[in-house]
């Protein structure tokens, strides 16, 4: 089969692939559409037909995935994230007064982000920049669904993938520690001295893909929720030395000498060719060029 009838795969038919993969039941995921069975079964069918593989196992034990289904499955997200972007930055580019989003960890990089807004208001060539506050690791789903422009991200924590960047600020570690901790009064830790506190296990994020790493410590899901379990003595964690800003008075930071460093970035989608944002990324580069 000719590989350029992959172009007329239709977005309402990987919606509905996407649908039965997840559920891996044609009756589920047609509830979950909203549709009934039998269009969703024929939807299915002209998509193999489209592209000339078969996408499901069906028996009467159920449906499986075939291996190019599983590959469909990864990409089709991609690609619909890819469309909804394009629709969502074409009708932000298209409104009377022109913005740009700019998707931010609440708490993180402080300094950098008022240093750019302010610096951005000052700039003829950048429109006003709307900050979108987000958790650990969301920057990027953000962008890559059009729902933010740009974004102060972090390497190596976050997923850069698919992004241009330009490098804003390296910087050390600090643990954060409740205030009535012993440890709370050292002029500095080491990595090895973090991992071996009694009663005090590191807090656990998220790994880029949605799993959480072992260990003792709580899982994480948002930056108020670690806020309170540091306060109430039942987690500590690592972060950027500028982000500790968000920190209670019940917290104390400390630095770590051997933590690696942390780089924060403005990224965007490398596919992008606007000129506003061009001109805010511009504006971070000097901001960072004068603070050398």
């Amino acid at each position: 089969m000719d590989d350029d009838t992959a172009g007329d795969v239709e977005v309402r038919e990987l919606r509905y692939f996407l649908a039965v993969a997840g559920e891996l039941h044609f009756g589920r995921a047609a509830e979950r559409l909203g549709i009934t069975q039998p269009p969703l079964s024929r939807a299915i069918r002209q998509l193999e037909r489209r592209l000339g593989v078969p996408l499901l196992d069906r028996d009467r034990h159920g449906v499986t995935l075939t291996a190019a289904g599983e590959v469909l499955r990864a990409e089709a997200g991609t690609a619909l994230d890819a469309v909804a972007a394009a629709a969502r930055r074409t009708r932000r580019a298209g409104t009377p007064e022109r913005r740009l989003v700019l998707a931010t960890k609440s708490g993180a990089s402080h300094e950098v982000l008022r240093g750019l807004l302010d610096a951005a208001e000052r700039e003829p060539g950048v429109p006003p920049v709307e900050v979108l506050l987000c958790e650990i690791g969301e920057q990027a789903v953000l962008l890559r669904t059009g729902r933010a422009d740009v974004a102060l991200m972090h390497r190596p924590v976050d997923d850069l993938s698919g992004f241009d960047t330009e490098d804003l600020r390296t910087e050390g570690q600090v643990a954060i520690l409740p205030a009535d901790h012993p440890l709370a009064a050292r002029p500095h830790l080491t990595l090895a001295e973090v991992g071996a506190i009694p009663g005090l296990p590191m807090a656990r994020w998220p790994r880029l893909d949605g799993t959480y790493p072992d260990g003792p410590g709580p899982e994480v899901h948002t930056q108020s929720q670690l806020a309170q379990l540091v306060a109430l003595g039942k987690t500590l964690l690592l972060i950027p030395a500028s982000s500790r800003a968000w920190q209670w008075p019940e917290h104390v930071a400390v630095p770590v000498r051997d933590a690696p460093p942390i780089t924060t970035v403005i990224a965007w989608p490398a596919s992008s060719r606007s000129r506003p944002l061009a001109a805010l990324v511009r504006t971070a580069t000097r901001l960072r060029t004068a603070a050398q």
